[in-house]
């Protein structure tokens, strides 16, 4: 997988000059799968998205936390989000607040970056190698599985830092930061307990998140873009951040109904002592009947359509934004019915 094989190149192979084109076989043009996109436009996206989601989730980690809490003790924390920002700052001060902000923005930046550069380096190696109509006929299947797999890497990367970030959460006094914290989770629960336990619900959470992230929100940008009498790829200026940002909120708001219920027992799960001393299957099983099917879908799920609509929308137009700093332009499916026609 060349897209993935250097991801450590040095910060100055990342930072291109600001340019529209390349020259030769390294010319980049959004609408065709024909074109050729190099490692350094798999970079400019990975980039992009570490970007956009380390900014977008450090910016909300006072709506998770809250979200977290009322997760974790829903019979304390039961007036809604603004009674739990209330009640956090009244017992912790404002600080309280950005708890586990390290590992969120850390572990976010890792995730972002496998995730948006791997749903562009899969989308479009599926692409060329299925040809224009076939990938134009098939985009949102195209949508699903890159966006699958390249969640599964970074799931990978982010759940030491999540199950490290959720402890923090649940309990202040666990440690002062990222690094004391997870130096004490892996000492005391080891690498797969510590880290891991929460690996199987992370996946089960963030792979459907995902998918539901990127088919909707490229669907509902098509369509908007439509509505318009454009495609997105003759998108520009405002215009283009502007259905960035509308079908960012659709699909957050999609996506967070998807997620929801593993999203729950992934907070539940990296919590000390929750679902008795099994393994994690069992643990799972536990906690999920304490719960209860109707509560496991509902509880904390307004504050989190708020938080995963409003980030997922940043996430987009951040994205898009960064692309275009760096000069790359973003690949979009194209259907060669609309080039024949004119």
């Amino acid at each position: 997988m060349p897209g993935f094989s250097s991801l450590m190149m040095p910060t100055s192979a990342v930072m291109p000059s600001i340019s529209r084109h390349f020259v030769a076989d390294n010319k980049v043009v959004a609408t065709s799968a024909e074109k050729n996109y190099d490692l350094m436009y798999y970079l400019k996206g990975a980039l992009a998205g570490g970007i956009c989601c380390s900014i977008t989730h450090g910016a909300l980690t006072p709506v998770d936390v809250v979200k977290t809490r009322i997760q974790l003790d829903p019979i304390k924390y039961n007036r809604g989000l603004i009674g739990g920002f209330s009640q956090v700052i009244a017992e912790e001060g404002a600080m309280g607040l950005l708890t586990g902000f390290g590992p969120t923005v850390v572990g976010y930046f890792i995730q972002g970056w496998f995730k948006f550069g791997g749903v562009e380096f899969f989308k479009i190696n599926i692409a060329q190698t299925l040809g224009e109509q076939a990938a134009w006929d098939n985009r949102t299947g195209i949508y699903l599985g890159a966006s699958a797999m390249a969640e599964f890497i970074a799931d990978v990367f982010l759940c030491p830092l999540e199950a490290t970030r959720i402890r923090l959460v649940s309990n202040p006094s666990f440690a002062d930061g990222l690094a004391s914290g997870a130096a004490r989770l892996l000492k005391e629960e080891g690498l797969i307990n510590g880290f891991y336990s929460g690996f199987g619900p992370i996946l089960f959470k963030q792979i459907p998140y995902t998918m539901a992230k990127f088919a909707v929100q490229g669907a509902a940008a098509e369509q908007i873009a439509s509505g318009l009498g454009k495609t997105t790829a003759e998108l520009t200026g405002t215009t283009k951040l502007g259905v960035a940002l509308g079908s960012g909120v659709i699909a957050g708001v999609a996506a967070a109904i998807i997620s929801h219920p593993a999203d729950t027992l992934l907070s539940k799960v990296n919590k000390a002592g929750a679902g008795g001393t099994g393994s994690i299957a069992s643990r799972l099983v536990n906690i999920a009947s304490e719960i209860g099917f109707v509560k496991l879908c509902t509880v904390g799920l307004g504050p989190r359509c708020v938080m995963i609509g409003s980030l997922t929308a940043g996430q987009f137009l951040l994205f898009d934004l960064v692309m275009d700093i760096t000069g790359a332009q973003k690949f979009h499916f194209h259907n060669p019915a609309d080039e024949a026609a004119h």
